[in-house]
């Protein structure tokens, strides 16, 4: 990917979410020709030359300070996701670590024994790209069967857009979709150079439209926890909180955990779909409940 263009199209983007209403400066005419701020405005609000926002704007962040980036994050309104997003991309990572950062990951057999032993709990293990390294039997009943599909298809954002079944499987689509997109965008930002990264994206936006029309829009957004609203075909409706804990010592995986509230109907059929997975496991030949 183009880090250049990258910076200079999520600045233009965070730009036109701003109206100057918004930010405390007064409205001069009823027609604006551009949607959001304008770089004038912008770069009064951040306390630099509006040559120099412009520069940066057009994807000259070499030599710009943390100062400015932080002065221009807060004329933006940026979150500290999105501010960490613009850092990545005005001051990236010197080469040599990212790619470091780019050898195969290894799940350790402690973690696999791990989720192993949650045998309540769904529990998977994500890497970068949100690619899912590791799963256990729960996890496998809950959102599909992870081993019988080919690698570069276990991809929490290939399964999204690309997987039929994921669409029935969310009740809210639409917001998982938008999610996946924010964390993939975090992830390209941090390493631009990556190129199994640019070939997923690539392979997205010509295959779903509406990945493309999410990706356009430039969101960012770290992995965090929630509550999902599932329709399992088998158990029906479960409404899930989901947790996502960060692995000290294993770089770009993370734990993520699914679980019910106790005493709750989405427990009791969490309770049915731990015992199918059981049953699955021990007669391989049912059918994935995702796919």
């Amino acid at each position: 990917m183009d880090r250049r263009a990258e910076l200079s199209e999520f600045l233009r983007s965070r730009r036109a979410r701003l109206k100057p209403e918004d930010v405390g400066l007064p409205v001069f005419g009823r027609h604006r020709r551009v949607p959001g701020l304008r770089r004038e405005e912008l770069a009064q609000l951040a306390g630099v030359s509006v040559a120099y926002y412009t520069r940066l704007e057009q994807g000259n962040g070499q030599n710009v300070s943390t100062e400015v980036l932080d002065a221009i994050a807060r004329a933006l309104r940026l979150s500290d996701t999105e501010r960490d997003h613009l850092t990545h991309l005005a001051k990236p990572t010197q080469k040599k670590k990212r790619a470091a950062a780019r050898a195969a990951q290894r799940v350790r057999p402690q973690l696999q024994h791990l989720i192993d032993a949650m045998t309540g709990v769904p529990a998977f293990l994500v890497g970068r790209r949100l690619d899912i390294l590791g799963w256990n039997t729960m996890a496998r009943a809950l959102l599909g069967d992870f081993a019988a599909m080919p690698p570069e298809e276990r991809n929490m954002a290939w399964m999204v857009f690309l997987d039929p079944g994921a669409r029935e499987l969310y009740v809210d689509w639409e917001c998982k979709a938008v999610e996946v997109v924010s964390v993939l965008r975090l992830c390209a930002g941090y390493d631009p150079d990556d190129q199994q990264l640019s070939a997923l994206v690539g392979e997205l936006s010509v295959k779903s439209d509406t990945f493309r029309r999410l990706w356009a829009a430039h969101t960012v957004q770290d992995k965090g926890h929630g509550i999902k609203r599932l329709h399992h075909p088998l158990v029906g409706e479960l409404t899930l909180a989901y947790e996502t804990l960060r692995l000290p010592g294993d770089q770009d995986l993370s734990l993520v955990t699914y679980h019910a509230e106790p005493g709750s109907a989405s427990a009791e059929s969490l309770g049915l779909l731990a015992q199918w997975g059981v049953d699955q496991v021990a007669e391989p030949t049912q059918p994935s409940p995702a796919r």
